[in-house]
């Protein structure tokens, strides 16, 4: 059976890419590249360069690799920008997942996962967030997971794909050098940002209703996030294969939270830095608790996170600090 990893050339994709092709599985990456890098894609793994708003070369891909299951991780994800260009994240999350749906139900596509965020909860009112927690997302990027979700299971209803949404909390580290964050639009790598520059790290209002009065969170580690994608994955391809077209839903988390200002603090010990941090403002929409409840995904899937908050800060921290290593680069298919 073949996997076509959306995204994969990204973060969490190459990262998903890594797992289940350590584990046997066959892939197969499709991605843009607007901010995916082709070095990451390890040696021996096609990769297919194009939008999922190209319906033409949607079929092509699923064609020629005869692919059987979809990991559907491309999509635009900064919250701040989805405020500013909603069209553009229904039309790139939204119209691309539909064109991808449409294509994987005409090439008889069995299994299809699909990358959601803890985003479509908004501002929950509780201790631990359950999947059965009502969504209320508070940005279009949120409302384009929810979108997304709705679509997935009523297409697997409806045409026979067994399906499963994932839900992602705050995710961070690195399961190698090559394959670290990049981009600065998460905790951890803005931290590191404003201590390069010499400048204090900043905590986005200290008077919320929590114990340190900064905002808590769950944080997962991508390695352990990869590996729920791996389990997830094979669920499917079962249940699949037995005619069972069950629909998941699932949080990867670790059921624990951590203020903004310890994880701050533990960077600074990580890194070795004095830099005492800054309050500035809240920022509007932040939540004041958003912590995972992971008890269905170890239910359902037997997978627990493996990983703590120091191994996710200097992993990340490690490969910040070396010289960039990338792994051989494949060509694009053409």
């Amino acid at each position: 059976m073949t996997w076509l990893i959306t995204g994969g050339a990204g973060y969490i994709g190459s990262h998903v890419v890594k797992s289940l092709a350590e584990a046997g599985e066959r892939v197969v990456v499709l991605d843009d590249l607007s901010t995916g890098d082709p070095a990451r894609v390890p040696a021996g793994v096609p990769l297919e360069r194009g939008t999922l708003l190209d319906r033409p070369f949607v079929d092509r891909v699923l064609r020629t690799h005869a692919v059987r299951g979809i990991v559907h991780l491309a999509a635009k994800k900064a919250v701040g920008e989805s405020v500013e260009r909603p069209l553009l994240y229904y039309r790139e999350n939204v119209t691309g997942l539909q064109i991808l749906l449409e294509a994987a139900v005409e090439a008889g596509v069995g299994a299809f996962l699909f990358s959601s965020s803890a985003s479509v909860y908004g501002m929950p009112d509780t201790d631990l967030v359950t999947e059965d927690t009502p969504c209320a997302p508070l940005s279009p990027y949120g409302e384009t997971k929810v979108t997304g979700e709705w679509m997935v299971r009523s297409a697997g209803r409806a045409h026979g794909m067994a399906t499963a949404c994932l839900r992602y909390f705050n995710v961070a580290g690195t399961a190698v050098p090559e394959l670290a964050d990049t981009g600065v639009f998460n905790l951890v790598p803005m931290v590191f940002e404003r201590l390069d520059s010499g400048q204090p790290p900043l905590i986005f209002g200290d008077d919320y209703p929590t114990p340190d009065g900064t905002c808590v969170r769950d944080y997962i580690h991508v390695a352990d996030l990869a590996d729920a994608h791996l389990a997830a994955a094979r669920r499917l391809t079962e249940l699949a294969a037995a005619g069972e077209f069950r629909d998941l839903t699932l949080n990867i988390g670790r059921g624990e939270g951590v203020s903004v200002r310890e994880m701050i603090d533990l960077i600074r010990e990580v890194t070795g830095s004095a830099v005492e941090p800054q309050v500035v403002a809240r920022r509007p929409g932040d939540p004041a608790k958003v912590v995972a409840s992971a008890e269905r995904i170890s239910t359902e899937l037997g997978w627990k996170a493996r990983h703590d908050v120091r191994a996710m800060i200097a992993s990340a921290w490690d490969a910040h600090t070396r010289e960039p290593v990338h792994p051989a680069p494949v060509q694009p298919s053409e």
